[in-house]
């Protein structure tokens, strides 16, 4: 079962013994603007509020394997406080902006989980992992926190057969805490390269900013043409926001699409980055404009298509969509194993 959520529509997607909440944008009410408007393996309900949770769902939740309610759900610690009272089974929060939740957490000031309910999930899903997964175990109380990275569709993000426009280039909204990366990582570099060309897609950049002449500006990559646009670099730029960075471990779906596509990547650099894609052999790390203008000026062409060949090699055999099923089922395993085990305890 999968949940999904906008402020003014929500919608619950049931599917064979799971639960899975996720939160979307609002836009995405609107049945021609969600990303699964018609899947053919599950079933999708609508619900205006949640006064019908319990009144059309408890056979569901309760009859569940899996109850999973996702980060920035409206009204979410309202509902994980039912969920977690109602669930048979295995229930767990899945948390896609990991190192955001806990700062809100630290704060008082996060409305989709309290602190006071994580103790109360089975499984602490999330996409960040490393040390931070300790931090929610010992400072949170949850009794198992394991990671679950977002994920790539190999049928969708996959090499295609096309002429590079760009040398490099970024996909990714606008965000203060990651500007200064981008000034030092791609428009210093277009301004030391004028004969390249650059581009950056993503919307809500400030006019304020001085774009080089040769660096193309997008305001918007529909999600079906992303593989295209990363093919149409010989090298994509990876970024991370401020708060991925201070935790780490914290790969981006950006991160992986290009991968899968066998786009080398040019990445700033985090704890963790190495033990996903190691450094030199399958991406490429900037720390400052001179290695972005070196690795484009004068890395030969053959060790760039390996970087790329290696990390798409790497990101098939262990993050892709299938990959991930198979992690979560052997989480939903482990919480099984540990349940029996405790009722065997005298």
């Amino acid at each position: 079962m999968t949940l999904l959520h906008a402020p003014s529509r929500r919608e619950l997607m049931l599917g064979a013994g799971v639960l899975f909440a996720w939160a979307h944008w609002p836009k995405l009410a609107r049945a021609d603007y969600r990303d699964l408007p018609l899947p053919d393996y599950c079933t999708v309900e609508l619900y205006e509020t949640l006064r019908e949770f319990p009144r059309r769902f408890a056979p569901l939740i309760t009859g569940a394997d899996l109850v999973i309610l996702g980060s920035y759900v409206p009204d979410g610690a309202a509902i994980g406080e039912w969920l977690t009272s109602s669930a048979r089974g295995i229930t767990a929060f899945y948390d896609i902006d990991t190192p955001v939740t806990l700062a809100a957490l630290n704060h008082g000031r996060c409305d989709y989980v309290s602190a006071a309910l994580i103790p109360r999930f089975d499984l602490y899903l999330s996409f960040s992992g490393g040390p931070v997964l300790d931090l929610i175990e010992s400072g949170f109380g949850s009794p198992r926190a394991l990671p679950l990275y977002c994920a790539v569709d190999p049928t969708v993000h996959a090499p295609r057969a096309a002429e590079p426009r760009w040398q490099l280039g970024y996909l990714g909204t606008y965000s203060a805490d990651r500007q200064d990366a981008l000034e030092r990582l791609l428009i210093a570099p277009a301004r030391r390269l004028p004969d390249l060309r650059f581009v950056v897609a993503g919307a809500q950049y400030p006019d304020s900013i001085d774009w080089p002449a040769n660096v193309d500006r997008i305001e918007h990559v529909a999600p079906q043409t992303h593989a295209d646009f990363y093919c149409s670099q010989r090298y994509a730029l990876n970024l991370t926001r401020g708060e991925m960075m201070e935790v780490g471990f914290s790969p981006s779906v950006r991160l992986f699409e290009a991968a899968a596509c066998g786009t080398p990547i040019i990445s700033d650099r985090w704890a963790g980055l190495d033990e996903l894609l190691p450094h030199g052999h399958a991406i490429l790390i900037a720390d400052h404009t001179d290695d972005v203008v070196s690795a484009l000026r004068d890395l030969d062409d053959a060790r760039r298509v390996r970087v790329g060949v290696m990390a798409r090699d790497i990101i098939l055999a262990g993050h892709s969509g299938v990959a991930r099923a198979h992690e979560l089922e052997q989480h939903l395993c482990g919480c099984l194993e540990q349940h029996r085990a405790a009722a065997f305890q005298p």
